[in-house]
């Protein structure tokens, strides 16, 4: 039975990542700040009390998984501040950073010896940091961090070939959730399905591809 983790698993996608890859029988291990009553309901294992923008949260939450194997890492979680030129806060953006671009390579740097051969791992980043697709500006803090993520993404891809470990990039389409105020184009169920099937398809061949959930290439 294969052991998936995802961060962000308690509400919005990564609870919607967590409920299919329950179904479909892999033992999930949740990692969030607090746990929804949501999470709860499901029989994942939950790490909570863990900081993805935090080395002594994420080198802890590494200790507790000791000798845990890991066959896919989603690293979903992350946050949104909306900002224009008139209203930016510097330490909005950096904040967005840490979190969406600095948690992401946190979580796989710390979790690393648990990766196993052939493992995968699944980068949830957004549209938003693509610099070509950007054709109405604003959004700084939130475009820099998934641009980083981005382009760390790439990297991930190429260092963890040798170990046979594939990494997909992936925007999950404009999802009604919390982060986005209720609106979007889809729920976050179906965002999460499209995932894993991207996740499915994902080969040592794609590895560092930039994906839209319904499997489109997206522009850097």
């Amino acid at each position: 039975m294969p052991t998936t983790l995802v961060t962000g698993g308690n509400r919005g996608i990564g609870l919607e990542l967590c409920l299919g890859l329950v179904a479909r029988g892999h033992d999930v291990i949740a990692v969030c700040r607090s746990a929804s009553d949501a999470l709860k309901r499901t029989s994942a294992r939950i790490e909570s009390g863990v900081d993805v923008a935090s080395d002594e949260s994420m080198a802890a939450l590494a200790l507790r998984l000791r000798g845990v194997r890991i066959d896919m890492l989603i690293a979903n979680a992350g946050i949104f501040h909306e900002d224009s030129l008139q209203t930016l806060e510097l330490e909005n953006a950096r904040t967005q950073l840490e979190v969406n671009a600095l948690g992401p390579l946190r979580t796989v740097s710390c979790l690393l010896p648990n990766l196993a051969p052939g493992a995968k791992v699944g980068l949830i980043t957004s549209r938003m940091g693509s610099i070509g697709d950007n054709t109405s500006g604003g959004y700084y803090g939130y475009r820099m961090s998934k641009a980083a993520l981005n382009a760390a993404g790439v990297s991930l891809a190429h260092d963890l070939r040798p170990r046979g470990i594939a990494v997909a990039i992936l925007h999950p389409g404009y999802v009604r959730t919390d982060m986005t105020g209720g609106h979007g184009a889809l729920e976050a169920s179906d965002s999460a399905r499209l995932l894993l099937q991207r996740l499915d398809e994902l080969t040592m061949e794609t590895s560092g591809t930039f994906w839209h959930a319904d499997g489109q290439l997206l522009p850097w």
